[in-house]
C-alpha cells in the first residue's frame, strides 16, 4: 500500500512536467531525442514494463505518429533552438533562431526541463554554461522546480587510469565519476559538468543532471554514418580502421539515450551524474567491419549500472551495435531513405532496352546488369580462383582445407562451363546464367543501390527459376498457383517496351554502321532475333504473365507510337512511374559540375536573349531607316513633280506677260527712272495710259 502511495506522488509530481526544452533540434542526437519524448506520455517510465509491452513495443511507435494529435495533452512538449535557416521539425510546439541572450533566458523560464546537448557542437559547451547560470540567478522567483540536464560525452572519462591495473576489463560506473580524467580536447566538457553540478545543490527549486552519453549509433547513423555511406555505396574494399582497432567504445543507441533522459526526468534520481551507454564491449574494429576521430579513438570499459538497475527503459539496442547490426542497418535506410529500386526491361532487340537503362542508371545511381557482363564477370572470377593454385603449388604445401576446396570447386565449375559453350556454339545453358545473375542480384551493391536488368530473363521458367526462393522447404506454400519467390532480388518495376516490326527493322536499317559492328544487329541476326522473340511472347506463358502472377504488373510502352527517336518520352514516363531516387543524392563533385551546368546554361540563355536582342534593335533601327528613305525619296518626287506641274501651268502666262505687259512697261520704268517725279506711281500710270499700244 505505501508503494502504490509513493508511485502516485511521484507520478503527480512529474505529470505537471510537461515543457520541455532542448538545444539545436536541427542536430542529430538532440533531434532524436526531441521526437522520442514528443511520443513519450509524462510518467510513463514510473510503470514497470511487462514482456506483452515490450513485444508490442515496435508495433506501437509506428502508430505514434498518427495518434499524435490525440495524446498531445499527456505528452512532454518540445520547444527549442533551430540552427539559422533549418526547417522547423515537426514535432516542435515551437523553435527559436537567432534571438538574444536576453529572449532566450525568457524562454528557458516558461520551461520545466532543460536539455542541452553538447555532444556534437562544441560552441554549444559556452551557452549551456550560461543558460544554467542566469536559471541558477531566477532560482529564488521559480514557481516550481525546474530540472537542467547536461547530456555530455564519456570523453570526459577518455584518460582516466583504470580501476584494478592488474585487470583492465573492471568497467568504471556512476560512482567513479570524481575519478576520471578528460581527453585534452574535452576540457570545455569536463568544466561544464561541474559546473553544471554545482548549480543544482538547491534541489527543491532546481536539480541538475549530467548524462555521460557513449557513442552514439542508430537511426540516420550519427558519427557512424561516414561508415555506413562508405559500405553502402561499397567503393571501398574495406572499412578504415583508426590505429589497431582494438580499443573498446563506450557506445549507445540514440534512442536509448533518449530513454535514460526520459527516465531522469520522471524518477528525479538522487544521484546526479549518470552513465548511458549499452551493454556492449566492442572495439573499433568490431563497429567498423560490420568524424570525429577522437571518439572512434577511446578506450574504456564503462557500465550503466545505476540505469540498468533503476530506470524503465525500452531498450532498442541494449546489447550493442554489433549484436542488433541487421535492425540498426534496415533502420538506418530506413531512415534515409535509402532503399533499393529494383527495376527489370525487356522487350525485342533494338527496341532501347539498353539506351533507357543507361539514363535510368545514372539518374537513379544503379547497376546496370547485362546478361553478357555477368557471365564474363563470373568466369573471371573463377579463373582468378583458380589461378593462384598452380601459382603456389610447389611453395604452399601446407594450404588450408577449406580453400583447396573451394578451389577444386570453382575449377571443377569452370571445366563444366567452358565444355558447355563448346557444345553450344558459345552459349550458356539456362542452369549457368541463372546461377551467375542470381550471385549478382544477390551481391551488396545490388542489394544496397538497386539494380536495372537489362532483356533477361526472356522466358517464363527463366523468370520462375531466376526469382524462385532457395529454400523452400521453409517458405509456407502460397495460396493458389503463384510459385514462392525471393523478395530480396525480384523487380519492383518490370518495364515492356515493343514496337511493329516495320518500326524495329526500320530503326535498325537506319543505324550507323560504327554502331551495327560488332553486334546482333546485322540484318540476318537481327530477323533471327526478332523472329526468335515473337515466337516466345506468342504463347500464354509469357514472361510478363509470371510477373503479372506476382502482383508486379509491367509498365507497357510502345515505342513506335511516341516518335521519339531518342526514347526521352518512354524515360520520362518511366521515371513518374518509379519516383524520386533513393540514395544519398548528389557527391560533391556531382553537385559542382550541376552547378557549373546551370551556370552554362544560364550564361547561354542570357546570351541567346542578348543577340535575340540586339538582333531586334538592329532589325528594327534598319527598318526605321528604310521607311525614312523612302519617305524622303516620296518626299523629293512629289516635289519634283509639284514644281513640273507650275512650270507648266505658268509658262503660257508668262509668254502672255513677256509679249503683251513687259515691252510698255520696261519703257515705262526707264523714263521714270529718267525723270524722277515726286511722285513716281502716278507718273508709271499716267505713261502707261498714254502709251498703251491698243489705243494708238
Amino acid at each position: 500500500m505505501a508503494e502504490e502511495e509513493e508511485t502516485a506522488a511521484r507520478t503527480e509530481k512529474v505529470i505537471r512536467i510537461q515543457r520541455v526544452f532542448i538545444n539545436l533540434l536541427d542536430s542529430y542526437s538532440s533531434g532524436n531525442i526531441g521526437k522520442f519524448l514528443s511520443n513519450c506520455v509524462v510518467g510513463a517510465s514510473l510503470e514497470e514494463i511487462t514482456e506483452e509491452e515490450e513485444e508490442e513495443d515496435e508495433s506501437k511507435s509506428a502508430m505514434l505518429d498518427a495518434s499524435s494529435s490525440r495524446l498531445k495533452e499527456g505528452t512532454f512538449q518540445i520547444v527549442g533552438t533551430l540552427t539559422a535557416g533549418k526547417p522547423e521539425p515537426g514535432f516542435a510546439l515551437e523553435t527559436y533562431s537567432d534571438i538574444s541572450r536576453e529572449e532566450l533566458l525568457i524562454r528557458l523560464l516558461e520551461c520545466d526541463v532543460i536539455i542541452y546537448n553538447i555532444t556534437e557542437n562544441p560552441k554549444q559547451v559556452e551557452e549551456a554554461l550560461w543558460a544554467v547560470s542566469a536559471l541558477n540567478e531566477e532560482v529564488n522567483h521559480f514557481e516550481k522546480r525546474k530540472v537542467f540536464i547536461l547530456v555530455s560525452t564519456v570523453m570526459t572519462w577518455a584518460r582516466s587510469k583504470p580501476l584494478d591495473p592488474d585487470d583492465s576489463d573492471v568497467p568504471f560506473t556512476e560512482e567513479d565519476y570524481r575519478r576520471r580524467k578528460h581527453h585534452p580536447n574535452f576540457l570545455d566538457h569536463i568544466n561544464a559538468e561541474k559546473m553544471v553540478l554545482k548549480f543544482g545543490k538547491n534541489i527543491k527549486k532546481f536539480a541538475t543532471y549530467v548524462v555521460a552519453a557513449g557513442l552514439q549509433y542508430g537511426v540516420e547513423g550519427g558519427i557512424l554514418h561516414f561508415f555506413f555511406k562508405l559500405a553502402w555505396l561499397g567503393e571501398v574494399p574495406a572499412l578504415p580502421v583508426y590505429g589497431d582497432g582494438s580499443n573498446i567504445i563506450p557506445a549507445i543507441h540514440v534512442l536509448d539515450l533518449a530513454g535514460v533522459i526520459q527516465n531522469i526526468i520522471d524518477h528525479m534520481p538522487k544521484i546526479h551524474y549518470l552513465v548511458a551507454v549499452d551493454e556492449s564491449v566492442h572495439s573499433l574494429e568490431d563497429f567498423v567491419k560490420q568524424e570525429s576521430i577522437d571518439h572512434l579513438l577511446v578506450n574504456l570499459r564503462m557500465e550503466a549500472l545505476f540505469v540498468k538497475e533503476n530506470f524503465n527503459i525500452r531498450w532498442v539496442s541494449q546489447a550493442g551495435f554489433v549484436e542488433n547490426i541487421n535492425s540498426l542497418l534496415k533502420e538506418y535506410k530506413q531512415s534515409r531513405r535509402l532503399l533499393p529500386i529494383k527495376i527489370c526491361i525487356l522487350g525485342p532487340p533494338a527496341v532501347g532496352k539498353s539506351s533507357i537503362a543507361e539514363v535510368l542508371t545514372k539518374y537513379y545511381k544503379l547497376h546496370h546488369i547485362k546478361l553478357k557482363d555477368v557471365i564474363s564477370e563470373a568466369i573471371a572470377k573463377l579463373e582468378a580462383t583458380v589461378a593462384p593454385k598452380f601459382a603456389r603449388e610447389e611453395d604452399d604445401e601446407g594450404e588450408d582445407e577449406e580453400e583447396e576446396e573451394s578451389v577444386e570447386e570453382a575449377q571443377e565449375l569452370l571445366d563444366g562451363i567452358k565444355e558447355n559453350m563448346e557444345q553450344n556454339a558459345g552459349r550458356l545453358e539456362d542452369q549457368y546464367v541463372i546461377r551467375f545473375m542470381k550471385e549478382k542480384l544477390k551481391s551488396m551493391p545490388c542489394r544496397n543501390q538497386g539494380y536495372i536488368l537489362d532483356g533477361f530473363p526472356k522466358t517464363y521458367d527463366q523468370a520462375k527459376d531466376l526469382f524462385i526462393q532457395d529454400d523452400e522447404e521453409e517458405e509456407e506454400e502460397i495460396k493458389g498457383k503463384m510459385s514462392p519467390f525471393d523478395k530480396l532480388i525480384i523487380p519492383e518495376f518490370v518495364c515492356a517496351l515493343d514496337a511493329s516490326d516495320e518500326f524495329l527493322k526500320f530503326r535498325v536499317m537506319n543505324l550507323p554502321e560504327s554502331v551495327v559492328a560488332g553486334t546482333h544487329y546485322s540484318q540476318d541476326q537481327f530477323l533471327r532475333a526478332l523472329s526468335n522473340y515473337r515466337d516466345i511472347n506468342t504463347e500464354d506463358e509469357t514472361v510478363f504473365n509470371y510477373f503479372d502472377e506476382l502482383e508486379i504488373h509491367p509498365v507497357h510502352i510502345d515505342v513506335g507510337k511516341l516518335e521519339d527517336a531518342q526514347n526521352r518520352l518512354a524515360i520520362k514516363q518511366l521515371i513518374k512511374e518509379i519516383g524520386e531516387p533513393r540514395n544519398y543524392g548528389l557527391t560533391e563533385e556531382e553537385k559542382a559540375e550541376e552547378e557549373r551546368r546551370i551556370a552554362e546554361e544560364h550564361m547561354a540563355r542570357e546570351a541567346a536573349e542578348e543577340a535575340n536582342r540586339e538582333h531586334k534593335e538592329a532589325m528594327e533601327t534598319a527598318e526605321k531607316i528604310a521607311r525614312w528613305e523612302e519617305w524622303n525619296k516620296r518626299l523629293e518626287e512629289v516635289k519634283r513633280e509639284e514644281t513640273e506641274f507650275l512650270e507648266a501651268q505658268s509658262a503660257p502666262l508668262r509668254n502672255y506677260l513677256m509679249t503683251y505687259v513687259m515691252p510698255t512697261l520696261m519703257q515705262g520704268l526707264n523714263e521714270c527712272c529718267k525723270a524722277r517725279p515726286e511722285d513716281p506711281v502716278d507718273f508709271l500710270a499716267e505713261y502707261l495710259f498714254k502709251n498703251n499700244p491698243a489705243t494708238q
